[in-house]
């Protein structure tokens, strides 16, 4: 293949590849950002502290962490089906990856939380602040920067799981590097996918670091 016959295949699965990591980027960042709280909320110690519910909870995030990629993105193909109607392509990969950063996620989220001064918690009580004043006022706030440092790295991750999603069809990079890198033994198109997810991750790694910088500063 030409580079001109290459580079619309390029720019197509590389937006194929940023739409599938916006899109389960932003469902992630809310779905693990909630499962993260609640498990510090119910956890020991906790405002809402409920040990059934938080050992419900830590054992569904532990399940979900568990499992490689690969074989999730094949254990819920029912689920994914029944969801957006097809197995193949982006809108189908976006179900397993976020089914698989969100529980990643949460456990980041918590790990950020606890790591909050719990005297700046106990000043916050004795001054009357509700407990979701606490929750918006004083945890996420104080643990800005862990939690953009988290989303950074999951993000990161499903740049990775993004590639693996094309091996079965899900589009993207991964899918390009599949069909014309490896199946039709075309070097070019394979050294230039690595490149641009090379790229990717250095953008996203750097972005994430100068948000974690300005935040930290504040």
């Amino acid at each position: 293949m030409t580079w001109a016959e290459i580079q619309p295949l390029l720019w197509q699965a590389s937006i194929e590849t940023g739409y599938m990591v916006a899109v389960s980027s932003a469902l992630t960042a809310v779905g693990g950002l909630l499962l993260g709280v609640l498990l510090v909320l119910t956890g020991r110690g906790g405002l809402l502290a409920t040990r059934p519910v938080n050992l419900v909870l830590g054992i569904l995030i532990n399940i979900g962490r568990s499992l490689p990629f690969i074989i999730l993105l094949v254990a819920i193909i029912p689920f994914t089906r029944a969801l957006v109607g097809t197995t193949i392509g982006t809108e189908a990969a976006i179900v397993p990856l976020t089914v698989a950063a969100i529980p990643f996620f949460a456990r980041i989220v918590e790990t950020a939380i606890r790591e909050v001064d719990r005297d700046v918690i106990a000043a916050a009580r004795a001054m009357g602040a509700s407990r979701t004043e606490i929750v918006f006022k004083v945890l996420l706030r104080e643990a800005r920067p862990g939690l953009v440092a988290g989303l950074t790295i999951t993000v990161i991750a499903l740049i990775g799981y993004s590639a693996m999603a094309g091996t079965v069809g899900g589009g993207g990079l991964g899918d390009l590097a599949i069909r014309y890198g490896y199946q039709r033994f075309e070097n070019t198109v394979m050294v230039a996918t690595v490149v641009l997810l090379v790229v990717f991750v250095q953008l996203i790694q750097s972005l994430g670091d100068l948000i974690v910088r300005w935040l930290s500063r504040k």
